[in-house]
């Protein structure tokens, strides 16, 4: 049964605000990707070091979101109550990411600082488009199963955003200049600018007229309402489960440059994972819908969680010596992950309008903001994992053209920081996604 009777949203508000997952799926992907490589094999930046230079600006996010989401809850803007803060975030966060990697590469102190400053700027502005964009389907729509519906359009969309930037990102380094150079991080850096900004294009005018289903601003402070966000039962454990799986994907991310360089010892390996990795998710996206109008969200998100696992158990027995079973597992957490997120994107609006519709107040940007801190903190440890993993490896950081050849103990850190430990960390999820009962309240 839905929270409140509504029909299905037009075909072009889907699309449009599917868009926004470009931006979201770009960001999210290529930072984790090959921030950490920039800075340990371009940079020369020890990997303790740089796996800290990633973390401490998405810190500074997951302080900000909560901020953001409660300046969202308040605006009263005409074009709507989250739709500006999709352009303005969104294109200042193109113009942070190309700067990010146009910067200095030596002093080495000097080049670490600007990455440090431009990255903590592009995880400013992201916040102030992914906690409203991330708000809006509770607005959007009040049905249960539209919700789900709306989140497989932008999981299919965010799918292909992985696969486009994800794939084409390290290329683009690759072929301006080789491997590893300043030059071709550069021109990625802008590639990367340009897909950004035209997914918060299409996200900001494909959504313009859509309806929005306003509920009364929240009263009292930012303090007062955390407080009673954190209170929710179902709302803690579905951020518990879904901030789990964000670190153990950051972590994985982190880890497919080193993967292919040092252990499957091909350059292309990582556009090999990633299109092993995405491409059955645009295929599967539709199926995972299905599931959740029979079987329920919460059962989806399970069985998704389940095949991720499997599919890192797959690729740890594998590496190095089986590449061909390496993209089947690959293939596999693919198919999870976008179940991982078709169910809890779409669980998310459910618990934030469950609250709106109970209490008579708008707190849903204040829930997306506490979400998206959670997820945000997830990710960027992600790296951090990763790095500290190989640095107890003895993992060997490296300038621009200069070849190291890793010993026996750094090739074993990559893969388990690679593969086990995400298996491990997703594998946990699963405790704290039982505790998540709105399920059975909104469909009884």
């Amino acid at each position: 049964m839905a929270d409140g009777a509504t029909g299905a949203l037009p075909g072009r508000v889907r699309r449009g605000y599917a868009l926004g997952s470009v931006a979201t799926g770009t960001f999210g992907t290529v930072p984790g990707l090959l921030l950490l490589p920039y800075l340990t094999d371009t940079l020369g930046v020890a990997a303790g070091v740089a796996g800290a230079i990633v973390f401490v600006p998405k810190a500074w996010d997951v302080l900000l979101n909560p901020v953001a989401g409660r300046i969202s809850d308040h605006s009263s803007s005409p074009a709507g109550r989250r739709r500006p803060f999709l352009l303005r975030g969104g294109l200042a966060l193109a113009a942070c990411f190309a700067l990010m990697f146009a910067g200095p590469t030596e002093p080495q102190g000097l080049a670490a600082t600007w990455v440090v400053v431009t990255f903590l700027a592009c995880a400013s502005a992201y916040a102030f488009f992914q906690v409203p964009y991330v708000a809006m389907p509770a607005e959007l729509t009040l049905d249960y199963d539209e919700r789900t519906r709306l989140m497989t359009w932008r999981v299919a969309v965010l799918a292909l955003a992985i696969l486009l930037s994800g794939a084409t990102a390290p290329l683009v380094v690759d072929l301006v200049d080789g491997p590893d150079s300043p030059a071709g991080y550069r021109v990625m850096g802008g590639y990367v600018a340009v897909v950004i900004a035209l997914g918060v294009l299409g996200a900001w005018w494909g959504t313009r007229g859509a309806p929005e289903h306003r509920v009364p601003t929240p009263t009292g402070s930012l303090r007062e309402q955390l407080r009673l966000v954190a209170a929710a039962p179902d709302f803690r454990a579905l951020l518990a489960t879904f901030v789990l799986q964000a670190l153990g994907i950051g972590t994985m991310l982190a880890g497919v440059a080193y993967a292919a360089d040092d252990l499957l010892s091909s350059g292309a390996a990582a556009t090999i994972l990633f299109a092993a990795f995405v491409g059955p998710a645009l295929l599967v996206t539709p199926l995972w819908e299905r599931s959740g109008r029979h079987g329920g969200k919460r059962i989806g998100y399970q069985r998704a969680t389940l095949l991720m696992v499997l599919g890192m158990v797959v690729i740890a027995v594998a590496l190095p010596a089986q590449p061909a079973v390496v993209y089947v597992g690959a293939a596999l957490v693919g198919v999870g992950y976008a179940g991982a997120q078709v169910f809890p994107m779409a669980m998310l609006p459910d618990a934030a309008s469950h609250d709106a519709t109970t209490t008579g107040e708008n707190r849903i940007g204040l829930y997306t903001g506490v979400w998206t801190a959670g997820e945000t903190l997830g990710l960027a440890l992600g790296p951090a994992v990763f790095a500290a993993v190989i640095a107890l490896g003895g993992y060997q950081s490296s300038t621009a053209g200069a070849d190291v050849d890793q010993g026996d103990a750094a090739r074993t850190a990559i893969r388990i920081g690679f593969a086990l430990v995400p298996a491990v960390l997703v594998a946990l999820s699963l405790l704290t996604l039982r505790r998540y009962r709105l399920d059975e309240v909104i469909r009884s």
